[in-house]
């Protein structure tokens, strides 16, 4: 079991950790916090503060206190990410605010949206959409991992230049700061170093990244960038960050939905449209008037940020003592685990993919034809089958994927997890491959 640091005064982490402050059921064993993340029992105690103050008072609560409510949040999250408040809101997720992002740009023929093969899912789904309605393609950077940073870097700004010889132009770049699957450290600062030599506009996705990893936007300092703060920050679901350097917020026109803070462009004899808030006009920024008020939702996670932050400070011991347990805790457990499946661990020859709290480890399955393999037409299948019954039977969240015709699960180190949690996991999730390979994923039925 790791601890908190050399403060004697905090909580273990690990079990001690969990058992005081955290809201697991007590025969659950969460290895893939990087999904949807969680929170612990004070920040529940705000969150429902929160909605406790909004239901004793809505109108006034939603018209005059809230605002003032979501600035102390703003303010608390600019300072903690080192950007000027006024690039900061807040949006339900990381998919909104990229989907702002690549909504809101006006495309021409010949643009292009340059991604990397590793994109989220929903991300890669939205730029197909777009290239259903407007007059943008996109170019996909395959990556198979593991790859070396310096080698996706020049990967990344030679697919910019041959665009351009090309004829096409690449509008935005999208990256990960860590991707999901595989959960892998992006070398994302200098991908947005390429982007502003090249003249591309870069949008980060962070989704993995506050609370994660120290991120040093103040220095790197991309066009555009979001994080969820329901994942690493422990804040409730939903509720992301989304930061707009102040130079390129002309290009954001409108929120999603579009709501009130959306100023139409003057045209003549145009209806002047009255914001039914009814409520005095703010000196904020036209970006910042946008995401004050984007229809009716839960804004309670918003309000919560400052508690998670002192959470992580008086709690915990700060930043520092969060990422480094995390970071020790997936490291330790993917070289333990590898050892239990006889298989490997992700990682690069410059040892950066590993910088952070997910770890990714080799199953002990082949894709083939031949006995024991599980077919290529099987392999999704498989991967389903193995995290449903983990999660259904036991109780025990761990994913199964496939990455460059391989099967690997990823874990998530988090400050409530011991090695234990995650050598359980791991030797169940072996005897599912075995069974795998028996072909017991079908039911019966012959893999042929």
């Amino acid at each position: 079991m790791g601890d908190a640091g050399p403060d004697a005064s905090l909580c273990p982490f690990g079990r001690p950790l969990r058992d005081a402050h955290f809201l697991f059921a007590p025969t659950h064993t969460p290895l893939n916090h990087g999904s949807f993340g969680t929170y612990p029992k004070s920040v529940q105690n705000r969150f429902r503060e929160v909605q406790a103050l909004s239901e004793a008072r809505p109108d006034t609560f939603v018209r005059y206190e809230y605002p003032k409510m979501l600035d102390e949040s703003r303010s608390a999250m600019a300072e903690f990410l080192g950007v000027p408040v006024n690039e900061v809101v807040f949006v339900p997720n990381a998919t909104t605010a990229i989907n702002v992002v690549l909504r809101s740009l006006r495309y021409e023929k010949g643009d292009v949206i340059l991604h990397l093969s590793t994109v989220y899912a929903a991300i890669e789904k939205t730029i197909q959409y777009l290239i259903e309605t407007t007059d943008v393609d996109k170019v996909n950077l395959g990556v198979n991992y593991p790859v070396d940073d310096h080698v996706l870097v020049s990967r990344f700004e030679t697919v910019i230049n041959d665009a351009k010889l090309g004829g096409k132009k690449v509008k935005i770049a999208i990256f990960d700061t860590i991707s999901s699957m595989p959960g892998v450290r992006v070398p994302w600062e200098q991908l947005v170093e390429v982007c502003k030599r090249e003249g591309v506009l870069s949008m980060v996705d962070g989704a993995h990244g506050a609370g994660h990893i120290e991120l040093g936007l103040a220095t790197a300092r991309p066009d555009f960038f979001t994080s969820n703060c329901h994942k690493w920050l422990y804040v409730p679901r939903g509720c992301a960050v989304f930061c707009v350097r102040e130079k390129v917020q002309h290009l954001i026109r409108t929120s999603l939905p579009t709501s009130h803070g959306f100023e139409p462009l003057p045209r003549e004899g145009a209806k002047i449209i009255v914001n039914p808030l009814m409520t005095a006009k703010s000196d904020k920024s036209s970006f910042e008037a946008l995401f004050e008020f984007v229809a009716t939702i839960d804004v309670s996670p918003y309000l919560c940020v400052k508690e998670a932050l002192k959470f992580r400070k008086e709690v915990c011991g700060g930043e520092g003592n969060i990422m480094a347990y995390c970071e020790r805790i997936s490291n330790e457990a993917g070289r333990r685990i590898a050892e239990i499946f006889g298989t490997d661990v992700m990682e690069n020859s410059e040892k950066t993919l590993t910088r952070c709290a997910m770890t990714n480890v080799r199953l002990p399955l082949t894709i083939g034809n031949g006995p024991c393999e599980i077919p290529e037409k099987d392999t999704i299948p498989v991967a389903i089958w193995m995290t449903e019954i983990l999660a259904k039977q036991y109780d025990i969240y761990l994913p199964a994927f496939i990455h460059a015709s391989a099967f690997w699960t990823r874990l998530s180190g988090q400050i409530y997890l011991d090695m234990g949690d995650f050598v359980k996991g791991a030797e169940i999730l072996k005897t599912l491959c075995m069974r795998a390979k028996n072909g017991e994923y079908l039911g019966g039925k012959s893999k042929q």
